[in-house]
């Protein structure tokens, strides 16, 4: 960072009056806080982030500066040497209203070297991660995610207690290994226990894994009963909300099974509690139905939470959730984004897969072509419906997509909700995004009702101070 853009940023706090996910204040008046350890590790663990000293919070954001940075620097150095693996912060030193302020950059340490801990406290209690303007400690969750995809822990092949191989259904795994023989032939030779190894469907000791018991298990519920399906179609759009007849959910349903099965049986519970319409098709004049999303992206989410979810003890109790409401659809599944993908990779880039043997398995089966093509199907679809694009987010262990009913045309400009959420990539108030888009800066209210405010609904755009949407900081941001 040079100083013209420490300068920069020190203006555009000063006007939001508030931290973010990537910015954090300390006064330092008097010199450097005791603990910084929360911060550089939540910062090295989350997206990187600036601290910068100087500036008094509780004083309006005042920039009282610092008195001594040179002193200030080292001890932020030594604290960072404190951490496991070492923080180095890059510093900058600018002079502001006549008073000297001081930041430091600390960087995203790379996935396979997380969690970033401060060593007096261990990595149980001493590891943390940003969220909001918060530094949050890490659920044991989330420790093991990052140890997971470090040490390449395979909890797709864990053994189940009380379960052997007679638990998975003999006719299934043959009709299985035929097909796997047909498009592999060299396994032809190799005895069918070697093949169910090599699969990561039994282990050495001829146990069932949960990668078999998910897949060609009778029932596997019956020793993970939460490793399945919870779909609802809630009465209003708030769940668990009762409607004026005092319902809350029209229709709900355990899906549980084979993770085949419960492919088959979530697709027809959405087609079951969705909207159809009838059409004629303008090429081959016959009527045809459409349905309320498309089902081709319906089906991607769905086989995307059954193959990422998490199978470690830490989520076995959380089963995969599928809400339906009026205007959308969200189905969310325990395991957030794992290793290095991050939400705006997510369609652009190859990524690690948590769960390769359960995909190698789908694909074999030919329920899944496991080519890194679902994201991007789900987009494509979407658009090609005419419909909001998906919402993808990643929050502490869930990962939730979520699909809207809403048509483009019915409120929207495809070009310009797209230029729109583009210019929105960084803070904007509702009278420059007027301007931006020629429209009258003076008297915003038009554009502001028929382009943004759908879009902060969708939760596509959100305010930077949600508690005051009048608030003169007020600014229009993607979420």
């Amino acid at each position: 960072m040079t100083e013209n853009e420490l300068i920069e940023l020190i203006n555009k706090i000063i006007i939001l009056k508030c931290e973010s996910v990537d910015i954090e204040l300390k006064s330092a008046k008097c010199g450097c806080p005791e603990s910084l350890y929360d911060t550089l590790s939540s910062f090295s663990n989350t997206k990187g982030g600036i601290i910068v000293f100087g500036i008094d919070e509780k004083n309006g954001y005042k920039v009282v500066g610092v008195d001594n940075p040179q002193e200030l620097q080292k001890k932020i150095a030594e604290q960072s040497l404190s951490m496991e693996p070492v923080v180095r912060p890059l510093f900058t030193i600018a002079q502001y209203d006549n008073k000297i302020v001081c930041s430091a950059e600390i960087p995203e340490i790379e996935p396979f070297l997380k969690p970033c801990y401060y060593k007096g406290k261990g990595k149980s209690k001493g590891s943390y991660i940003r969220i909001g303007d918060e530094d949050l400690p890490m659920t044991d969750y989330e420790i093991h995610s990052f140890e997971a995809f470090k040490y390449k822990i395979e909890d797709e092949l864990r053994i189940k207690e009380r379960v052997d191989i007679s638990f998975l259904n003999n006719n299934s795994i043959d009709g299985y290994i035929s097909l796997l023989i047909s498009k592999k032939p060299n396994l032809i030779n190799i005895e069918k226990k070697q093949i169910l190894q090599l699969e990561g469907i039994i282990d050495k000791s001829n146990f069932p894994t949960l990668c078999g018991l998910m897949n060609f298990g009778t029932l596997p519920q019956i020793f993970s009963p939460n490793l399945d399906i919870i779909a609802v179609r809630c009465a209003t759009n708030n769940y668990g909300e009762e409607n004026n007849d005092g319902i809350r959910f029209i229709d709900n349903k355990r899906i549980d099974g084979t993770l085949s099965n419960m492919l088959i049986q979530s697709l027809a519970f959405i087609q079951n509690n969705t909207k159809k319409s009838t059409y004629v098709n303008p090429l081959t004049g016959k009527r045809e139905d459409k349905t309320e999303y498309p089902l081709k992206a319906i089906r991607e989410i769905i086989l995307n939470a059954l193959i990422h979810r998490d199978y470690s003890v830490y989520t076995e109790n959380d089963p995969i959730r599928i809400e339906i409401y009026d205007d959308r659809i969200e189905v969310s599944n325990p395991g957030g984004l794992y290793g290095r993908l991050t939400i705006d990779e997510l369609g652009k880039v190859r990524y690690d897969v948590r769960n390769p043997y359960i995909a190698s398995i789908l694909e074999t089966l030919e329920i899944t072509e496991n080519r890194y093509s679902g994201i991007p199907t789900i987009i494509d679809e979407m658009k090609n419906a005419n419909l909001l694009p998906p919402k993808f987010e990643d929050n502490r262990g869930v990962f939730k997509v979520t699909l809207y009913n809403t048509k483009i045309t019915d409120s929207l400009n495809e070009d310009l909700t797209n230029q729109i959420i583009e210019k929105c990539r960084k803070p904007r108030t509702k009278e420059f995004l007027a301007k931006e888009f020629g429209f009258d800066e003076k008297h915003p209210s038009y554009f502001f009702n028929t382009y943004i405010k759908p879009l902060i609904e969708k939760g596509v755009l959100k305010y930077t101070i949600p508690d005051k949407p009048k608030s003169k900081n007020q600014r229009i941001v993607v979420s």
